[in-house]
């Protein structure tokens, strides 16, 4: 059988970006891990992703982080790539993310949603593949639109035990005027569709349309900024009325004053996400 993943390479960093990364992320996330650049296959297209895992040898559960935006806009460069998996492999995971389809190098096109959820898939089985990685255990995350993808693969597969969604897209209410970092997204990831088929695939990719669907195998923890002006608020809240009557275990973080990336909030949401990943994976 051929390799899903068919390059690694590891990151190369100057001393500099190191500095910066012990100081944003801690000193465990450069001295104690490795973070590669991946080339994986998914519907036969090369996608661009990343890997990351503890220095030490042994057999570690399995996360998926899914970054936001799309294009360039939400893309994560080797620096950031350093940072976010770096930590989280030192709190002793194998880290697998996607670039999805159409972004940063990967063949095809982004679809906000729909085909590109294979991207994400397609790196369970590629797991298989890393030494390092304990295919028994997985755990996903997701900020922003990667809360939708994340949203969206959970109706798909019952393996993650885990998930935590920051600031994610569960409405994507497609005319709605709230926020229009979030219209100038949909422009770009569902603009080439007419009307007919742009709200088909709005409601399509909106998990508050079937939050039944997710799997019940998997531990939610939902967090958002009470003052994100990109993603409303209430999309997490709505969603977690429909969570409640569907008596779906999850858990609901508001943060005061918290912004979309929830910056004066960094330590307090990195302190949750181990926890519950620490609680539901090990």
């Amino acid at each position: 059988m051929d390799n899903i993943i068919i390059n690694r390479e590891k990151l190369n960093l100057s001393s500099s970006q190191e500095k910066m990364i012990i100081s944003g992320w801690g000193k465990a996330a450069v001295a104690e891990t490795v973070v590669e650049k991946i080339v994986y296959l998914s519907d036969g297209l090369k996608i661009s992703g990343y890997l990351a895992y503890p220095l030490e040898k042994g057999k570690y559960p399995c996360i998926i982080w899914n970054r936001g935006g799309i294009g360039s806009n939400g893309a994560i460069d080797s620096f950031n790539a350093a940072g976010i998996y770096g930590q989280l492999a030192s709190w002793g995971y194998c880290v697998f993310a996607s670039q999805y389809r159409g972004n940063a190098g990967s063949e095809g096109r982004d679809e906000f949603g729909g085909g590109d959820v294979n991207d994400i898939l397609n790196l369970i089985p590629a797991a298989g593949e890393i030494e390092q990685a304990d295919t028994s255990r997985w755990g996903i995350e997701g900020w922003s639109r990667g809360g939708m993808m994340t949203y969206l693969t959970l109706t798909r597969s019952d393996k993650f035990s885990a998930a935590v969604v920051s600031g994610g897209i569960a409405d994507l209410r497609c005319s709605s005027a709230e926020s229009r970092y979030m219209r100038d997204l949909y422009s770009v990831g569902l603009g080439n569709y007419n009307k007919e088929e742009y709200i088909e695939k709005c409601e399509s990719r909106s998990i508050i349309n079937f939050a039944e669907k997710l799997s019940r195998n998997t531990s939610l923890l939902i967090i958002h900024g009470t003052a994100d002006d990109r993603v409303p608020p209430h999309d997490s809240l709505d969603l977690s009325l429909k969570l409640v009557d569907l008596k779906y275990p999850f858990r609901l973080v508001m943060l005061e004053n918290g912004d979309h990336f929830l910056k004066g909030h960094r330590r307090e949401v990195d302190k949750m996400k181990k926890e519950w990943f620490d609680r539901n994976l090990k």
